[in-house]
């Protein structure tokens, strides 16, 4: 039954999105990519049938849309069949972006933590600080990346750090927001209680504040480690970096490279998607340390 439900509700409903978006994918690679292949067929005169049209639009060198299997072979030539240090390496790209955004995460966390610990507990805090958090999200992350990046290098700091803060920047804000809420999210009748019990407020914090904001922790890290691979990504490019996916996207755009530069999206968004697994298996891991019953 349960094999049924999963099937019925989890499974069919999400290959038949992947299946369509395919579908559309192979359409519009032939849409977009038909004007190049008219124009090599009408130079060297040769008048394809229909299928040996669509066929040649499949199979471009340098496509302006790659079809979806002309990525899927980039990706494993690049991720199982070149040694893990190539430069040309997938794995080895998307572990220098790895490395920025594991530190930016880390630093991004602890600071939204700290933002929110305040604001929950310092009046002034909460009417200065909060709005400015906000304002500060409104500017474009590609408008600072460079700015940062100059200024650090004004004064010998390249290399990790830039990228760190610039994936710190985006993944403290979710965080903050996150804590704030968990950190108010005990109802008032158990304040109370609290009081009744003559509890000090460091007793209140962490015996009833902090388990009760556990859950939006990690659901904000979620959102927040995913933000931090963007600034990662981001903060490569204005650096003029040699490895990482952000430079792969870049090496591929100045040579026109598109189908190396699909694939270097493509394993962005699998090691997106590796991290929020991580943060949700720990925090399955921390929910029944503490008691809670998971789905």
């Amino acid at each position: 039954m349960e094999k049924e439900q999963f099937f019925k509700h989890k499974f069919l409903p999400v290959t038949t999105i992947v299946l369509a978006i395919l579908l559309l994918w192979y359409v519009f690679a032939v849409i977009l990519n038909a004007p190049f292949q008219r124009d090599l067929d009408r130079r060297g005169n040769v008048t394809p049938t229909t299928m040996e049209f669509i066929g040649k639009t499949l199979a471009q060198p340098k496509p302006t849309l790659p079809a979806p299997h002309q990525v899927a072979q980039n990706v494993f030539e690049n991720t199982f069949l070149r040694a893990p240090t190539s430069n040309r390496s997938l794995v080895y790209n998307a572990w220098v972006t790895l490395s920025s955004t594991a530190v930016g995460f880390a630093f991004g966390t602890v600071l939204g933590i700290l933002i929110a610990v305040g604001i929950v507990h310092v009046v002034a805090l909460d009417r200065s600080l909060m709005p400015w958090i906000i304002a500060s999200q409104t500017v474009p992350i590609l408008a600072i990346a460079p700015m940062v990046i100059v200024v650090l290098a004004a004064v010998d700091i390249t290399g990790l750090i830039p990228k760190a803060l610039i994936s710190t920047y985006l993944s403290f804000f979710p965080v903050a927001v996150g804590m704030v809420k968990g950190l108010r999210s005990p109802e008032v009748m158990h304040l109370d209680l609290m009081r009744t019990y003559n509890a000090s407020a460091a007793q209140t914090f962490w015996k009833l504040r902090v388990p009760a904001s556990i859950p939006f922790l990690f659901t904000s890290m979620k959102v927040a480690i995913a933000a931090s691979l963007v600034g990662a990504i981001v903060g490569e490019l204005p650096t003029g970096a040699v490895a990482g996916i952000g430079a792969k996207l870049l090496a591929g755009s100045y040579y026109s490279q598109t189908i190396d530069m699909w694939a270097a999206l493509v394993a962005g968004s699998v090691l997106a998607a590796i991290l929020v697994a991580i943060v949700s298996v720990v925090a399955r891991i921390v929910d029944r340390a503490m008691g809670g019953r998971t789905a």
